[in-house]
């Protein structure tokens, strides 16, 4: 247990609270964002990115990754602040949290082995197309001077770490850009233009609302959205923090400690966030791997609100655009091109399809369970065709079964099987074939009933253990009839 504590919160100090440092000015531009696209106060974002990310540092299954406001969850909520208020939404929230700890004690981490590799793809693809589009409006049609500040951060992001990295790149170009600016000022944007920040700290609220079913009934409905949403991004922005770390975390565990997060946001005044899989980008490419990375975003993040407001609202927003165009960059699975040649038609579908429904709902969570769906479904197909041989000799008819006998294979055996055979001895051979479901056990119900009404003798050979299992479980043929 000491060990793991250490492992998880000592390693490498230096470099994880820089990181953390990097994250928390990123995060700032973006809460800010995410309380305009809600409706919201710029200060409900804001609290809410400092309590989940503090939160979440201690409560999650995955170190190094960061949870804060987003843009899923803000993009839910918008009907409801604008018809209930933002009482409304922080009751949202706390049933959000709800839900989500429900989900994690029943262990719904273990849901994402069903989430093949080409909808991970998808996922990743579409997310890096968000996160670059989000940019475009702190890139183009400003000045001169918006695409000055921008290539040089890029030039800095891109060839500082080839000849320095004892401090992270976009960490240098934040106050080196920064500082420049403030000394000869120019035509730019900054972060005070997206909202007025007040230098405070949050504090203990409940909710507003009547604690009644009318109250339920309003909330319900995006609480249950933001639960799913906030999970699936967060458990596919573990997986990917998984793969880019080499290491393994809690499913189950980051479930439960992103519904307590949120619920604790509820009572400080902040809207439902979940994992950001930009921000965790930014932190492991940054060097961090420890959960002191995620805790020093959050802290950091109020010390900039509370003790640097006055400095942080003159930060160039094309100095933090640029760093995001390149977490866009980094994010994009270029590999993809040569995934679509070269894997099956079906999953280069999956992948394509599972991008263009997240970039037209820019909802991740409906464009994952929409390439999952698609994925079974070809996958359903794939193994529906069974092959049936028939073999006539002196002893009789014998079939033999070559597949998955399902739902789905019913009508491919069927068709293969001549049910005017008469007066013969048949036999049914299954040493190849796996009876999966109930709507294959009552095809070999079918087709033994027909066969024997036309006087042949009918035997079902060589099942497996779990396939005889289920025909004497819910079969009606003769148990005689089984050999």
């Amino acid at each position: 247990m000491i060990d793991t504590l250490k492992k998880e919160w000592l390693t490498d100090p230096k470099t994880n609270i820089l990181a953390g440092i990097v994250v928390a000015l990123a995060l700032i531009p973006e809460a800010i964002a995410f309380s305009i696209i809600a409706g919201v106060d710029p200060m409900v974002g804001l609290y809410a990115s400092f309590v989940i990310a503090v939160s979440i540092s201690f409560l999650g299954g995955r170190p190094a990754m960061i949870s804060a406001a987003t843009g899923a969850i803000a993009l839910l909520v918008t009907p409801l602040v604008s018809e209930y208020g933002v009482e409304y939404l922080l009751a949202a929230t706390l049933l959000m949290g709800l839900i989500q700890l429900v989900l994690g004690i029943l262990k719904i981490g273990k849901l994402m082995k069903f989430i093949p590799k080409s909808v991970m793809l998808g996922f990743v693809n579409a997310l890096a197309v968000l996160i670059f589009t989000a940019q475009i409006e702190h890139i183009f049609g400003i000045s001169i001077t918006t695409y000055v500040y921008v290539a040089l951060t890029l030039l800095i992001v891109y060839l500082l770490p080839r000849i320095f990295k004892a401090l992270p790149a976009p960490l240098i170009a934040i106050v080196v850009l920064t500082a420049i600016y403030m000394f000869m000022g120019a035509e730019v944007r900054t972060v005070g233009d997206l909202g007025t920040i007040e230098r405070s700290l949050p504090s203990f609220i409940v909710p507003d609302v009547p604690y009644t079913l009318e109250t339920l009934r309003i909330i319900l409905p995006f609480s249950v959205s933001m639960a799913i949403v906030g999970l699936v991004e967060s458990l596919l922005t573990a997986k990917i923090v998984d793969d880019a770390t080499d290491s393994f975390s809690s499913k189950n565990r980051e479930s439960r400690g992103q519904g307590i997060s949120n619920i604790i946001a509820s009572f400080f005044g902040g809207m439902g966030g979940c994992a950001m899989i930009g921000q965790s980008i930014i932190n492991v490419g940054s060097g961090a791997t420890t959960r002191l990375s995620t805790f020093t975003a959050g802290t950091f993040l109020i010390f900039l609100i509370i003790v640097l407001g006055d400095l942080v609202v003159q930060i160039p927003m094309p100095i933090l655009a640029g760093i995001m165009v390149m977490v866009a960059i980094g994010t994009f699975d270029w590999g993809s091109f040569k995934y679509m040649v070269r894997a099956p038609r079906t999953d280069a579908i999956v992948m394509i399809v599972t991008v263009a429904v997240v970039l037209m709902t820019h909802n991740l969570a409906i464009g994952v369970v929409t390439g999952v769906i698609l994925s079974a479904l070809f996958f359903a197909t794939k193994i529906s065709n069974v092959e049936v041989e028939r073999t006539e000799g002196d002893n009789g008819v014998r079939y033999r079964f070559n597949g998955q006998v399902f739902f789905a294979s019913v009508d491919t055996m069927m068709n293969q099987i001549n049910l005017d055979e008469e007066n013969k001895v048949i036999e049914l051979d299954f040493t190849h074939a796996h009876i999966w479901d109930d709507s294959g056990v009552d095809a070999i119900d079918s087709m033994v009933t027909k066969l024997k009404r036309k006087g042949n003798r009918v035997s079902i050979r060589n099942l497996n253990k779990d396939s005889r299992k289920i025909i004497n479980e819910l079969s009606m043929v003769n148990k005689e009839e089984l050999i």
